[in-house]
């Protein structure tokens, strides 16, 4: 296993407006993985974790903030993304968050060492705060605090939750899989990546035009590019298809809500997300009133980078109200 930062990558790209910190290798369970990272050693360890179709380059508007306010800023390449390794159903059959969060705690043991340098800080966007909730409701010993901008899942537009019958349960495995084994997503995929259909698939996640900004656009086509793009986006689908109640977002914040200690939960969502409406937000704030929200004003689904300076300040402020005993100078 190597965990060095890989410092020749980085010169190598350095052209790259997208990098930020040092590059490092990783490989958990046999599975490459690409992560960053930024800051020195002996400070409190903060993890950004990438939304669906993004990367660690997602945050880079935000490490080098955090690591000004007394952060060592980590960031992670889920399997299927970024520069991590995209594996298909024929080696692990499905992708969802409970592999990913799997794959993070493993990360957190791994590299952070969070047994030595304390708990982690973890912030997510999207696809990633899903994966952090589901971390710190399966090991809160690992993690401090976590920060969901936002917090999606399509449980939480569920109006009734019935258990379904054992045998619909399976015609549902059957047809799932089937559907997307028959889908040519290696037809489909490179139609949209090499059109303006990912363009317009990636301004519905944002508020202001996001034509202008090349830099944005690599991020998301680069790795939806590459040959094994197909095979690990079908793996993602049947996964997040067929996910247990055990692995959905009320699930796992009903599991954090039961215990006598709950954490400090950070929400923040863009007013205009177009892709989880604010409603979403409300809903999960009526039930569990001990969450913290944030909303900020002309943003969509990813206000950590749309408006990242007053999502930097917000984050950064609550974090010095909500930690005690650590070295942030925020």
């Amino acid at each position: 296993m190597n965990t060095a930062p890989n410092q020749n990558r980085d010169n190598i790209a350095i052209k790259n407006k997208t990098l930020w910190g040092k590059s490092g290798d990783w490989y958990w369970q046999g599975l490459y993985c690409h992560w960053r990272v930024l800051g020195e050693n002996n400070l409190k360890p903060l993890v950004l974790i990438h939304g669906f179709g993004a990367s660690s380059d997602h945050w880079r508007n935000n490490a080098e903030s955090f690591v000004k306010s007394g952060y060592r800023v980590y960031g992670i390449d889920l399997i299927g993304f970024g520069k991590s390794e995209q594996p298909g159903v024929k080696q692990l059959r499905k992708l969802d968050n409970l592999f990913w969060a799997k794959q993070l705690e493993g990360f957190l043991n791994e590299v952070v060492k969070v047994k030595i340098h304390g708990k982690a800080i973890l912030i997510g966007n999207s696809l990633g705060s899903l994966v952090a909730l589901t971390t710190i409701a399966r090991n809160p010993e690992l993690v401090e605090v976590i920060v969901a901008a936002p917090l999606p899942d399509p449980a939480f537009m569920q109006i009734i939750n019935f258990k379904s019958p054992l045998y619909l349960k399976q015609i549902k495995r059957i047809f799932v899989r089937t559907f997307f084994s028959l889908m040519p997503l290696e037809i489909i995929l490179p139609i949209i990546t090499k059109t303006i259909l990912i363009k317009v698939a990636l301004q519905a996640a944002y508020y202001h035009s996001i034509k202008s900004d090349i830099t944005l656009q690599e991020i998301v086509e680069q790795p939806s590019r590459k040959r094994s793009a197909a095979q690990s986006l079908r793996a993602m689908c049947i996964g997040m298809s067929l996910r247990p109640e055990i692995s959905k977002g009320p699930f796992l914040l009903k599991r954090i809500d039961s215990r006598l200690k709950r954490p400090k939960i950070l929400l923040v969502w863009g007013r205009q997300d177009r892709l989880v409406p604010l409603d979403i937000a409300y809903k999960i704030m009526k039930q569990y009133p001990w969450l913290d929200l944030e909303v900020i004003n002309k943003s969509g689904h990813c206000p950590h980078d749309e408006s990242h300076q007053e999502f930097n300040n917000y984050v950064l402020n609550w974090l010095k109200i909500n930690l005690e005993g650590t070295n942030s100078k925020a």
